[in-house]
């Protein structure tokens, strides 16, 4: 079977994006199970690789089916956007906002036409894209409008546990208020049809509990008994393999132990410090519901160590290979498309 074709965008030049990918494409395990593609800007590249001090070859390519994909040289579709008399390592400037977000475009387009099987992104700077006067300043929102999708899912994946987040970005206050049988309902539906896809089958979700040991029946703390437990409930009844709400101060670790295919946390916070304390590093985010596999690293652009090639690349790695993982079963039928 042939290696999928993964794409990487270059992230923010300025940032410790080049960096970790010059890093990434240097160990052979990636070469053995994926085709990587980058995309991005050959000056940026080539400074990375003196940064970091590693020797390869770069090669230009029109599209991802021209690549090498061989240990020692580094395929790269060029979009010569960045002026390197201009770039200032370390600092927000437009110019790398502005590509960073190209890099991005280009790569989506490639997964929408299948000229790549999965894209594996890498760090942006939210400033550097605003001084651009870019629409949208996250990777989650640039991607839902680039492919036309809607509300993607996000899910962070480390030694084999999933973790799915009922919420993102919103206060504790409002996290609470967001748990409800309606909302609990549609994320079981939502996390099942994403694991599915991923080729995930076997196996039960797990609802965490939103209290301390779930409320213990309503003594501190009612949501479980009247949103949570008849969200779990109905979502049985319709042939879900689903428990909860199991107390979140043991639930990770089950998962981790394998009781569990995968975690729906309640809030942002409760599913991050379960993954991050676990290992910061190899915690990877898996959007869910675009029409392609997108995998990222966890961390941000580093400004303050970029340039200085100490960048560790560990998770860049993780993430193109979770992304060589996952592209076999990846099924595009069911995305939300507007």
């Amino acid at each position: 079977m042939q290696k999928p074709i993964i794409g990487i965008p270059l992230g923010d030049p300025a940032g410790i994006g080049p960096e970790v990918v010059v890093k990434s494409l240097s160990d052979s395990q990636i070469y053995e199970v994926c085709q990587p593609l980058v995309i991005g800007d050959k000056n940026v590249l080539a400074q990375a690789l003196t940064i970091c001090q590693l020797p390869a070859n770069l090669h230009l390519v029109k599209t991802p089916f021209e690549g090498q994909y061989t240990l020692g040289t580094i395929d790269l579709i060029d979009l010569q956007n960045i002026d390197m008399s201009k770039l200032q390592k370390g600092t927000v400037q437009a110019m790398c906002g502005k590509a960073a977000y190209e890099y991005i475009e280009k790569s989506v387009q490639l997964a929408m036409s299948g000229a790549v099987t999965a894209i594996a992104t890498t760090p942006i700077n939210k400033e550097s894209l605003k001084a651009a006067h870019i629409k949208h300043i996250g990777h989650t929102e640039m991607l839902e409008e680039l492919s036309g999708t809607t509300d993607p899912l996000t899910m962070f994946e480390v030694r084999g546990m999933r973790v799915f987040f009922l919420s993102r970005h919103v206060s504790l206050r409002q996290a609470c208020d967001l748990v409800t049988k309606e909302k609990v309902l549609e994320y079981i539906i939502r996390c099942t049809e994403a694991l599915r896809k991923l080729g995930v089958t076997q196996g039960t979700l797990a609802v965490a509990g939103l209290n301390p040991h779930s409320g213990e029946h309503g003594l501190f703390g009612n949501e479980e008994v009247l949103e949570v437990e008849p969200a779990v409930q109905e979502a049985q009844k319709r042939g879900y393999q689903v428990v909860g709400p199991i107390g979140a101060d043991s639930v990770f670790h089950l998962a981790l132990m394998g009781h569990y295919n995968a975690v729906l946390s309640l809030y942002h916070d409760q599913g991050h410090i379960a993954t991050k304390t676990l290992d910061f590093e190899r915690t990877i985010a898996i959007t869910n519901g675009l029409p392609f596999l997108r995998t990222s690293v966890d961390h941000g652009t580093a400004f303050d160590i970029a340039g200085k090639g100490v960048a560790s690349a560990v998770s860049m790695t993780e993430a193109i290979l979770l992304a060589a993982k996952y592209s076999p079963h990846f099924d595009t039928l069911g995305t939300s498309i507007r």
